[in-house]
């Protein structure tokens, strides 16, 4: 599984990315509105282990990617597009604070909505973010996705409940946009 964009490759994490996936995980400014970290070097290695088991699984239900720069190979974060009951998928996304604010994660989330529109054949997408993370409210407003409400106190973590704010987008609404190059994705 492999995804281009203009300037990123999204691809199966592979053992060889420990280090890079660290690096962010274990940050606990990255960590700060996710619902696992900061990562010991124990919980990353886990979580490789979980993502190449994932890849081995048919019918397949979960996509966790590493983004790559094209240039480079350098890995900056990690996109995920979950597949659910009736037609409808999860994404989400986690990246070093060094490449925050510079476009990468709508660049690479909208490569994962027409990987599941167009690929997977999906009918709704969602996404939820922490009302604190104004960056990925921010990136699902710009990929087009409705704001559908405040989940609030639905998940436990970190010793506490937490709200969300749950974002939408319908195939149909995915395919006007993308006809009318609101889109960028490959």
């Amino acid at each position: 599984m492999q995804l281009e964009t203009e300037r990123l490759i999204i691809r199966e994490f592979t053992h060889e990315d420990m280090e890079a996936v660290h690096e962010y995980a274990s940050d606990p400014v990255v960590t700060t509105h996710m619902i696992w970290g900061p990562n010991s070097v124990a919980d990353t290695r886990s979580f490789i282990e979980q993502m190449i088991t994932m890849q081995e699984r048919r019918p397949r239900e979960g996509y966790e990617l590493a983004v790559t720069l094209k240039e480079s190979g350098k890995l900056i974060g990690g996109t995920g597009l979950y597949v659910m009951l009736m037609s409808q998928g999860e994404i989400g996304y986690c990246y070093n604070r060094q490449y925050w604010g510079q476009g990468y994660a709508t660049e690479a989330a909208s490569a994962l909505l027409h990987y599941g529109f167009r690929e997977l054949g999906l009918h709704r997408i969602y996404a939820t973010c922490r009302p604190g993370n104004v960056g990925s409210a921010t990136v699902m407003r710009k990929l087009g996705m409705s704001y559908e409400g405040h989940l609030r106190e639905h998940m436990f973590h970190k010793d506490k409940w937490h709200d969300s704010y749950l974002y939408s987008i319908l195939e149909h609404e995915y395919k006007v946009l993308s006809q009318h190059g609101q889109q960028s994705a490959q």
